[in-house]
């Protein structure tokens, strides 16, 4: 009996992505370890602003967000072994990823109207800049996500591989990068 050929295994995406996800994981470790130190120095007034935002509204982003990285998991799969159903798959990621903006505008629009801006204090400024980054980085992300399905839906897909990988590792980065901000503004008090 033969053995069915191993699949080789390489670095998901083009060299040059890393070049561009480096830095956006430079920049927010900076940022969180700067966020950090200034909580040590007034853990009071961090853990009394934190209080004031929306555990829930920040766990459903962050289900949204872990969601849109497992349909696009699938999505990659799915091209790599030739099967259908990519397409479908990275449309319901970008649904995941519209509704995780949906919900950060709301939040944004009711911490505002509450009189709650980047002025109120460090936290609420180091609140509003990081996940206002991150929230461009969806945006993006949404239009690598339009592109991967576009591109999945073509029938020479299993060749552009290394494309939909490169895409996918820059949405996954997105839904890392979301973690590390709920766990520091929403869970830790």
């Amino acid at each position: 009996m033969v053995a069915p050929a191993k699949k080789l295994r390489h670095a998901p995406g083009e060299a040059g992505l890393w070049a561009l996800i480096l830095p956006d994981l430079v920049l927010f470790s900076m940022l969180f370890v700067t966020f950090l130190v200034h909580r040590r120095d007034d853990p009071v007034s961090f853990a009394r602003s934190a209080a004031l935002l929306d555990r829930n509204l920040g766990l459903i982003d962050t289900l949204l967000l872990l969601t849109s990285s497992l349909t696009v998991a699938i999505a990659v799969h799915r091209v790599e072994d030739g099967r259908p159903g990519a397409r479908a798959h990275l449309v319901a990621a970008m649904g995941c990823g519209l509704s995780f903006v949906a919900l950060k505008i709301i939040e944004y629009t009711l911490h505002i109207r509450a009189g709650i801006t980047p002025a109120t204090d460090n936290f609420f400024m180091f609140y509003y800049v990081m996940t206002g980054i991150h929230l461009v980085h969806v945006l993006i992300g949404l239009g690598v996500l339009l592109t991967l399905a576009i591109v999945a839906g073509r029938p020479d897909a299993l060749a552009r591989l290394r494309l939909i990988e490169g895409g996918a590792c820059f949405w996954h980065v997105v839904d890392l990068l979301w973690i590390g901000l709920f766990a520091l503004l929403y869970l830790a008090r």
